[in-house]
């Protein structure tokens, strides 16, 4: 049995501690290592800002970016919403297509705790996953009902952290 029959397993990465995204993208470049093919959709994080983006795309990645050049605070903009339907439809075309053997949905946590996207929706696009397709979900806010639904679930826990003595977020670091 060929390694690539044994994927088709769902993590969940959430909390409020650093280090979601980052997980998920170590986890892309073993599976890139390794031969595997990944797909990557970044709900609310826009395109050419953060480190990984370029880097993981050199790698042979395809990453492909859906937040608006803006942080989401309190109300999501009508815009916002929009650019996170889009993403979803790109994440379900992805994760069904049976493509990749490596899916990450980062953020999508994100914009269900700003109520952009509904839980049946993303219930629903776990359930359409190709067999042989890892899935890995990232972000803050993860509903507890999605747990049932993956293998792996960890929670980042922030215990310390530099912004509570006033060090802003990073270029190499956090961002």
């Amino acid at each position: 049995m060929s390694w690539k029959e044994k994927l088709g397993l769902v993590h969940i990465y959430t909390g409020n501690g650093k280090g979601k995204t980052t997980a998920a993208f170590g986890l892309a470049v073993r599976m890139l290592g390794s031969g595997g093919k990944v797909a990557i959709v970044q709900f609310m994080k826009a395109p050419k800002v953060y480190g990984e983006q370029k880097k993981i795309e050199e790698c042979g990645a395809l990453i492909e970016s859906f937040g608006l050049p803006k942080f989401v605070h309190g109300k999501p903009e009508p815009e916002d919403i929009e650019a996170v339907k889009r993403a979803l439809a790109r994440a379900k075309e992805l994760v069904s297509s049976g493509e990749w053997d490596l899916v990450i949905l980062d953020e999508i946590c994100v914009a269900l705790g700003f109520n952009m996207l509904d839980i049946e929706e993303v219930k629903e696009l776990i359930k359409s996953k190709a067999p042989k397709t890892e899935l890995v979900l990232t972000g803050r806010y993860c509903p507890e009902e999605l747990f049932e639904l993956a293998d792996y679930v960890t929670e980042m826990r922030e215990v310390k952290h530099p912004y509570q003595k006033g060090i802003l977020a990073r270029r190499g670091v956090e961002y």
